[in-house]
């Protein structure tokens, strides 16, 4: 597609592609072109859709990617309201992961709210998630900072749609994670929730996803143990307390390949702003 007839595309979606365990991104650079994916947008952050419209104007703030920071700024543009704030930033990759990993420890502090257990647990485990889902977005090649959203231009996609996923019952992944935790089958919880969790496919993908980079993510593979493997809840948490400790942030040996494949497969340099 010739430059100056890519239109601005705009992606929310989040998850992970069962089998291939691509990103939007990548699917986009394979089924559009490179030019298209140069300037692909990508909308995330703690946001839950029925508290945007204008008749509620909830504050809200998310985060807007693109390799193009121009396209990113446009899109801010486009959605800034008084009460809905865009916050642009050039690392597409981390924030496309940030926002489909997130639903998976929504499942993971659901599972254990419907256990029973209490504040404490809840705090470490989301803490014990965010170092996790960093260690696969560094590994991946995304910057920590999307994650740990440590800087201005990285505001939204990382602890702040975490926290918020984990922490409520609006949450359609929490909500199947705290039904699980009370003992229901997964396949009834999916039958009645009345609409798409996707923190269950991408827990699908996310497994073979972070077998492939070597990354510690035992939070993970929990929750995948519990939704395709039938293991009981109450030994995985144990299993999780029991887990040797290590440095948060150690990395595989090739940690960032992917996003090195991405860049010589655009022909671009570097995934970060100029």
């Amino acid at each position: 597609m010739p430059k100056e007839r890519i239109p601005l595309m705009i992606f929310v979606n989040k998850g992970i592609e069962t089998g291939t365990q691509a990103l939007t991104l990548e699917i986009i650079a394979e089924t559009c072109g490179t030019e298209v994916a140069k300037t692909a947008t990508f909308l995330s952050g703690p946001s839950f859709a029925k508290e945007i419209p204008v008749i509620k104007r909830q504050p809200t703030t998310v985060s807007v990617s693109s390799l193009s920071l121009s396209h990113a700024q446009q899109t801010s543009d486009l959605f800034h309201q008084p009460w809905f704030r865009c916050y642009t930033g050039a690392d597409p990759v981390g924030v496309e992961l940030a926002g489909a990993l997130k639903n998976v420890y929504a499942i993971a502090t659901g599972i254990a709210d419907g256990l029973g257990y209490e504040n404490n647990t809840r705090a470490g485990l989301i803490t014990r998630a965010l170092a996790e889902m960093t260690r696969i977005g560094a590994a991946y090649g995304a910057s920590p900072l999307t994650f740990l959203s440590l800087a201005g231009e990285f505001n939204s996609p990382g602890v702040g749609d975490l926290m918020l996923t984990c922490t409520s019952s609006k949450s359609r992944n929490y909500t199947v994670g705290f039904r699980l935790g009370k003992g229901e089958e997964l396949g009834y919880i999916i039958q009645t929730l009345g609409s798409v969790a996707e923190g269950v496919a991408t827990s699908e993908g996310l497994k073979p996803m972070t077998q492939r980079l070597g990354v510690y993510a035992p939070i993970a593979d929990g929750v995948y143990s519990i939704l395709y493997e039938g293991r009981d809840a109450k030994d995985i948490a144990v299993q999780l307390m029991n887990e040797p400790p290590l440095r948060e942030m150690d990395l595989p040996e090739g940690a960032g390949v992917p996003v090195e494949e991405l860049k010589r497969k655009l022909g671009v340099q570097s995934l970060d702003p100029a």
